[in-house]
């Protein structure tokens, strides 16, 4: 199951489990559709693996199923490229 961690390594921004913005590689790294596009070029810092939108959890299954609570920060790995 994934993780749906909360937060973009890179700007540190909200990404809550149902948010479009965000995007993961088959690591679960976590990043923002902002910094993906304007900062790493599609590809995971961490992995060079391609970075995809993050499915979402529906609502009913979260209280069961609750994403991560671990914020992931590294901006020191998302130089523009």
């Amino acid at each position: 199951m994934l993780e749906l961690r909360p937060n973009c390594e890179c700007c540190d921004c909200d990404l809550p489990p149902d948010s479009a913005q965000a995007r993961i590689c088959s690591f679960e790294c976590t990043f923002c559709a902002t910094c993906t596009e304007q900062k790493l070029g599609g590809l995971c810092p961490n992995c060079a693996g391609e970075l995809m939108v993050r499915p979402r959890r529906p609502t009913n299954k979260l209280a069961n199923n609750p994403p991560s609570g671990v914020r992931v920060f590294k901006p020191e790995g998302c130089a523009a490229r």
